[in-house]
């Protein structure tokens, strides 16, 4: 496993970054890794009220608690409008925490059903070019997001069929427990960003590879 890496987590939204990767963020944390995370949308007006946002942000400083996590930034567009920004703009911005942080290792969302996970994912491909910075990126790869990866048309759009699979056996309960900082977004047992269905993911993803519990990924570059 990675030590002593420099590692950036793009998150579309405040939960993402757990959802599809809290048991690989925890276990890089264990291993003495240095992890940003970078949320890039939130719960702002229009759509919501700046109290929803100011609620979600909150929850997102205690999951990263619960993970270890204790350097974050977010850039505050507003939820389903990334597509609006000027995309110059966007990637620079999104460039702009790559340059300052150098990271290694680069997590970043699927291009799925929701439009910001899209645009965002383009960004990240601006800004992980394999020139400047993007050289010393060792590891690029996409995680998978409950109720928005597996909601693309199959054969139609981009399916995600993964290549990797994170063994978050030990985990698994801080991965959970972080989600349950997000009390706004993620109950028990109902729904596909319940705990139930996360449980049941990763139990799933982890008898693919052997293990009691795992987290996909889809590696688009590697380096050695």
């Amino acid at each position: 496993m990675f030590k002593n890496k420099k590692i950036i987590v793009i998150s579309p939204h405040p939960d993402d970054e757990t959802l599809g990767a809290g048991g690989f963020i925890s276990k890089l944390v264990k291993e003495k890794n240095k992890i940003k995370i970078l949320t890039v949308s939130g719960h702002l007006p229009p759509l919501y009220r700046k109290e929803d946002y100011e609620l979600t942000i909150s929850e997102a400083v205690k999951a990263y608690e619960v993970l270890g996590i204790k350097d974050y930034a977010f850039m505050n567009i507003p939820a389903t409008f990334v597509r609006d920004e000027p995309i110059s703009k966007l990637n620079g911005e999104i460039s702009s925490f790559f340059e300052e942080f150098q990271p290694q290792i680069v997590l970043c969302p699927f291009p799925d059903r929701h439009i910001d996970h899209r645009v965002i994912f383009d960004s990240v491909m601006v800004a992980s070019r394999p020139v400047g910075v993007g050289k010393k990126i060792e590891l690029l790869a996409a995680y998978e997001t409950l109720s928005e990866t597996h909601w693309n048309a199959p054969y139609v759009e981009p399916n995600f069929n993964h290549n990797l699979i994170v063994d978050i056996s030990e985990q698994i309960e801080h991965k959970l427990n972080a989600l349950r900082s997000y009390e706004s977004q993620i109950n028990e047992k109902e729904g596909p960003r319940s705990i139930d269905a996360v449980r049941a993911l990763a139990k799933f993803r982890g008898s693919q590879a052997g293990f009691a519990y795992g987290e996909a990924f889809y590696i688009i570059r590697q380096t050695f």
